[in-house]
């Protein structure tokens, strides 16, 4: 892997697509010699790091292909902590390929997705899970994903990870130190110090496991399955929220037969919208297929919300409520749809009989088709959202560290059972070995080539 590091590489850094400025970017031991060959301006081999150059990048007969910027970073103090160079150019695709033709003649190589954030990982720049948060922060799209994505770049995980492991890593040396001198009765690591320490790493593992369905949830949108009865408003409900006509809508029951799924931002807050299959008995083998597809989703959503029409015996509503137990384990939303056609005057002793008999607030009278106190529901979901917060001043978000806790926790937990059992020491050393292979994992300090490679190709190309 870190034959990687021997040649000089260039991608474009801006989005695809005519702009006004295109930033391209080399990095490598002989990026700014390429770069200088073909400046027509300062000389760049003795301008000092970190300074800004106007000039011209020509082709090899000569002919001017564009004005530009060069701006100069030297090894160390770069991103990749290697030679790197930013042509920022016009924003032509035309300009930007023969740039980067150029410079592919004279030897740099075209880079591979994630491979500059791969490099300053290689040189100590990074750590494995801040390279992580690098691509989280690039994908970010509102203020809690973007967030957090900072303070994991920060080195929040990195930080309380890199302790647990150097407390492990004392203990197993006196560990290791005893298998030593095997023939002697020698015992160099204090037990039960040994089991405190486990138990403490455990729970401070256990804590940081459950920040992790909050951190995804921010991450990946928080799921939002929206249930009922067929034809009680779900799709107009999910194309009011969308503000687009996203789900087909229809007077004929059971017209939405799977999942139908999109996004939307509130308040600074990633919403994910499931509209799922109405909830009936059924002989129709393709709705059945969607019904069971509703109840997996369910399953899984962060929140809920219960859709019925209001003019609808409010007894039935609670019934019908009540008869799905998943409801009492996760935030819900009771939503009584179709107030546009309920023609009364007591559409609120409605709400507050259906709220007092299912201990569940917010209950909301709406109108989907007119979109009417949707904006209510909306400020309910933000408030369920924000009132789910861990208070932990460490949030886990990233599903291939939440699996190697998971590991390590194994490990340790193998480590309490041995000392309590008083196997050999040899046996103990090899679970906490284990331990902190996992937890090196995290953080990159055990590393494999398959593993890097997995990482870094979600990358964009440039970054």
């Amino acid at each position: 892997m870190n034959s990687l590091l021997t040649d000089t590489i260039i991608a474009l850094s801006t989005p695809q697509g005519e702009g006004a400025i295109g930033v391209i970017r080399l990095s490598g031991p002989k990026a700014i010699d390429m770069v200088d060959e073909n400046f027509a301006g300062a000389n760049l081999i003795k301008s000092e790091a970190n300074t800004v150059h106007y000039g011209k990048i020509k082709n090899k007969n000569g002919e001017i292909i564009d004005e530009c910027l060069a701006t100069i970073f030297r090894a160390p103090r770069s991103y990749t902590k290697e030679d790197v160079v930013e042509i920022s150019c016009h924003g032509s695709s035309y300009i930007i390929q023969k740039i980067i033709e150029l410079f592919l003649s004279q030897g740099a190589r075209a880079a591979n997705p994630g491979e500059f954030t791969l490099r300053a990982f290689l040189n100590g720049q990074l750590d494995l899970a801040q390279a992580e948060a690098v691509a989280d922060l690039i994908a970010s799209k509102t203020e809690s994903q973007h967030q957090l994505a900072i303070n994991q770049m920060r080195g929040g995980v990195s930080k309380m990870i890199g302790q647990l492991r150097q407390q492990l890593i004392e203990f197993a040396s006196l560990i290791e130190l005893e298998n030593d001198f095997g023939e002697e009765d020698v015992e160099f690591a204090d037990r039960q110090g040994l089991k405190d320490l486990v138990n403490k790493i455990l729970k401070i593992i256990l804590e940081l496991q459950s920040t992790f369905q909050y951190g995804n949830a921010v991450k990946e949108g928080f799921a939002v399955a929206i249930i009922g009865a067929p034809n009680v408003g779900k799709s107009t409900l999910l194309n009011a929220l969308l503000n687009e006509d996203r789900a087909i809508v229809s007077d004929i029951a059971g017209t939405t037969r799977d999942v139908v799924e999109d996004s939307i931002q509130i308040d600074g807050i990633l919403f994910r919208f499931l509209d799922t299959a109405g909830l009936r008995e059924t002989t129709d083998k393709i709705e059945s297929i969607g019904i069971e597809k509703t109840k997996e989703e369910v399953a899984k959503a962060r929140i809920i919300i219960f859709v019925a029409e209001i003019e609808e015996d409010h007894l039935q509503i609670v019934n019908a409520y009540k008869e799905i137990p998943i409801l009492n384990k996760q935030s819900s939303i009771i939503i009584l749809n179709k107030a546009d056609a309920f023609h009364t005057c007591h559409s609120y002793d409605v709400e507050e009989a259906v709220s007092t008999l299912t201990n569940r607030t917010p209950c909301i009278a709406i109108s989907a088709k007119e979109k009417t106190h949707i904006d209510k529901l909306k400020k309910q979901l933000v408030e369920i959202a924000k009132n789910s917060k861990t208070q932990a001043s460490t949030i886990l978000s990233n599903t291939r560290h939440f699996a190697a806790l998971n590991e390590t926790k194994n490990s340790l937990e193998a480590v309490i059972t041995g000392l309590d059992n008083q196997v050999p020491s040899d046996l103990v050393a090899m679970d906490i070995r284990h331990a902190l292979h996992h937890l090196g994992e995290i953080s990159g300090e055990i590393s494999t080539d398959d593993l890097l490679e997995s990482i870094f190709s979600n990358f964009c190309i440039g970054k």
